[in-house]
């Protein structure tokens, strides 16, 4: 099967390449030019990191920079340097700031104190502009520690030990524009905590222990345009509108969180919302109202949540949206018509969902959909007019990564061969060999194909066997002939389903893994399909009949009439003797009564060897 896999491979690929030499100024549906429009390449071959094209044109504008990082130029661009977790990026300049602590650092007007062991807010002289207090030993936050600081524009709080934070700790900050929280174990956030903080623009609070909010702890914040509030333990967001004090919110993270559902209500007020990223939550029910207000929403991230079922217009009013990811929920089925109404959508993510009902009619309205992202790369083939599909492969299905190695190109057409020869060969030679059990003659000629139905058949097959050869014995005078037999029998019945499962194992463990998502590296599972898939139907023929003992006495046969032959043919003599090449399979093989062997009279040596051979052969049948 391996063999025929590449050759249709390819067939496939050498058609890829005869069109794409043609020099059409238009490329057909699933090809796209490369740059100047003379020569098309199929979907499947641009963005896939090889330059098919020969001028690089295939491999250029893959990047999706859609949704987030797209607003992330829009608004922090100009102004780097406000959101950087390492204060100092400017030239260093003289230290303007007073009674800076031993362990700190200055300039200009920006303080450093990251790592000085601090259990306070330091006290400085007011004009500081930044103050970093990073992975220091801060418990809690109290009222009017920053007061003084009026001039203050960033603060930077993250890795310290803070639980509890004072409704007016952050009182008179009224010209802070940046404020980091992450990396506490904060529990709770009183309403009016921020009020002060008018011209604040972004609100980090990640990796806390926050269980609820209100709309009311937001009061105050009327510049904030980020707010992110990922990995903490939201499970509810608030039922009232929980933008409304926030008029100017542009990006909401809450990823990371255990939120259940969304509400009708909740975002009703965040009608300047670009970015919802709410993936990594329990979210398992949508209402079709529940994203209507965010009418200038630019990306909604729902990747990995519990969604089962997507109602028919719930993305109706997202006429702005350009990326939408839904990746690694368990939703069932998509309807035709699901994202109909998201005509500027440029990039969409179905990562690890079976669409058992997936056709093209999905995908077709989005004329401007440049990225999609699928759990097959089968299914690329219903968005034939979207020019970056991932994934392009499923790693192992180019000749590229199956056969990069040297060793597995030779390997392939050796175990091929050698397959392709036991199988045939068994085929051809089990007429001559009649068994007297038919269930094990139809479970060889069945493992000419091997897969997992028939490996469970196999030990089933095998077990009734020996249960009934069992069975039969113990009706036999000779018990210790028998179980003698018995043992024998069954060592080779475990030796066959032994090696048959020693096959199998590596490929349940990497399903298995693949289950669990773990990443399983492309040259893994190029060695796996070359050597251990089929070592089983290699084996086989060997294990089933070169191995048996009529297939060995039939082969010493063949071999002593020959020698005979030879002799009587050197001694002048024109009789011959041709023994019956039909043998009979027993399980267990029968002894030979010694009367049928003892030697009779007869003048010729050779004559009486060959009637000796014959009366063996004889005995079997």
């Amino acid at each position: 099967m391996t063999a025929v896999s590449i050759f249709f491979y390819i067939l496939i690929t050498g058609k890829y390449f005869i069109h794409g030499t043609e020099h059409d100024s238009q490329c057909s549906l699933g090809y796209f030019p490369c740059g100047n429009a003379t020569k098309c390449l199929p979907q499947l071959l641009h963005c896939n990191g090889v330059d098919d094209c020969g001028n690089h044109a295939d491999e250029e504008n893959c990047g999706d920079n859609n949704g987030w990082s797209l607003q992330f130029d829009k608004y922090i661009a100009n102004n780097y340097k406000m959101i950087s977790l390492y204060p100092f990026e400017t030239e260093p300049s003289e230290c303007l700031v007073d009674s800076v602590p031993v362990k700190c650092l200055c300039q200009g007007l920006e303080l450093d104190c990251d790592e000085a062991n601090l259990r306070a807010v330091p006290s400085v002289s007011s004009n500081v502009t930044m103050m970093s207090l990073q992975w220091n030993l801060l418990r809690k936050l109290p009222s009017d520690g920053f007061k003084k600081y009026q001039d203050l524009q960033k603060l930077y709080l993250q890795n310290n030990k803070i639980r509890s934070v004072s409704v007016h700790a952050f009182r008179g900050l009224h010209n802070l524009t940046k404020l980091y929280l992450s990396h506490n174990k904060i529990t709770v956030l009183k309403p009016g905590v921020f009020e002060d903080l008018h011209r604040l623009e972004w609100l980090i609070i990640e990796d806390n222990q926050l269980s609820r909010i209100s709309p009311l702890t937001f009061y105050g914040l009327n510049s904030l345009i980020l707010l992110a509030l990922m990995n903490n333990s939201l499970a509810h967001l608030p039922d009232k509108p929980l933008c409304q004090h926030m008029p100017r919110l542009h990006w909401l993270d809450f990823e990371g969180n255990h939120i259940h559902n969304l509400r009708n209500m909740t975002f009703i007020s965040c009608s300047t919302l670009t970015v919802l990223v709410m993936r990594k939550n329990e979210i398992n029910h949508l209402n079709e109202n529940s994203f209507a207000p965010l009418q200038k929403l630019d990306e909604l991230d729902l990747a990995s949540n519990k969604i089962e079922a997507l109602p028919p217009y719930l993305f109706k009013d997202l006429k702005e949206l350009s990326q939408l990811n839904l990746s690694y929920n368990p939703i069932k089925k998509i309807k035709t018509d699901q994202f109909d109404s998201l005509v500027k959508l440029k990039s969409l993510s179905l990562e690890g969902i079976e669409i058992s009902n997936i056709q093209r009619r999905m995908f077709a309205p989005l004329r401007n959909l440049s990225h999609i992202y699928f759990k097959k790369f089968q299914y690329c083939g219903y968005a034939p007019h979207v020019r970056s599909c991932k994934p392009n492969t499923d790693g192992i299905s180019s000749l590229e990564n199956l056969l990069a190695s040297i060793i597995q190109r030779v390997f392939v057409w050796v175990v091929s061969a050698v397959t392709c020869f036991g199988n045939i060969f068994v085929i051809c030679m089990r007429p001559y060999i009649r068994s007297e059990n038919k269930l094990h003659a139809m479970s060889i000629i069945s493992l000419c194909c091997v897969n997992l139905a028939a490996f469970i058949i196999i030990v089933f097959s095998y077990g009734s066997m020996f249960y009934s050869v069992h069975q039969t014995a113990i009706t036999a005078t000779e018990i210790r002939n028998h179980v003698k037999k018995e043992v024998t029998l069954a060592k080779r019945f475990f030796f066959i389903v032994f090696t048959d499962a020693l096959c199998w194992i590596p490929i349940f463990i990497l399903k298995f893994l693949s289950l669990l998502q773990v990443e399983i590296p492309g040259t893994i599972t190029s060695w796996v399909v070359i050597f251990i898939l089929p070592i089983n139907s290699a084996l086989n023929p060997i294990l089933y009949t070169l191995t048996t003992r009529p297939f060995k006495e039939m082969i010493r046969q063949i071999w002593y009439n020959y020698k005979q032959r030879r002799s009587i043919e050197s001694k002048g003599s024109q009789k011959t003797y041709t023994p019956s090449f039909i043998w009979v399979e027993m399980w267990p093989v029968q002894e030979i009564p010694p009367e049928l062997i003892k030697p009779a009279l007869f003048t010729d040596s050779c004559e009486m060897s060959l009637i000796t051979q014959s009366t063996r052969i004889n005995s079997y049948t």
